[in-house]
């Protein structure tokens, strides 16, 4: 994987936060030169899968604070990846959209993703871990 895990943990636990931790440090590396972060690109993604999701519902989904998933739609929003607008069913409410700057941004993206995640699972370690997680 990174060279640094030499045994697959005892604990599905332990493995799991060691995937986790990883692939997340991976995919923040093959992110960073594009000037992205692992959350951003998850924002992007699930607006791919789901366009005009609200706030909450987005924050809830992925697991991120609200305030800072208010930050992380703002600089994308500066970017003109995806943009809000007021919800039909709720004036009071803003969804937001991905931009087609957005889908175009995204599939770069997500082909560095895809890339690091084939050499994850190529690493001698992998099989142990997922072996353990399988259980």
């Amino acid at each position: 994987m990174d060279g640094t895990v030499t045994a697959p943990p005892s604990s599905l636990l332990e493995a799991l936060a060691v995937l986790h931790r990883v692939a997340d440090g991976q995919v923040a590396a093959v992110l960073a030169p594009e000037g992205f972060t692992v959350d951003q690109w998850r924002v992007l993604r699930a607006l791919a899968e789901e366009s005009g999701q609200g706030m909450g519902a987005l924050a809830s989904s992925l697991r991120i604070p609200a305030p800072t998933l208010t930050r992380i739609v703002d600089g994308l929003v500066d970017r003109s990846l995806v943009y809000r607008r007021q919800a039909a069913e709720d004036r009071r409410r803003l969804t937001v959209h991905l931009a087609r700057a957005g889908q175009v941004r995204l599939a770069t993206l997500d082909a560095l993703v895809e890339a690091q995640e084939t050499a994850l699972r190529a690493a001698p370690e992998w099989a142990a871990l997922v072996e353990l997680v399988r259980g």
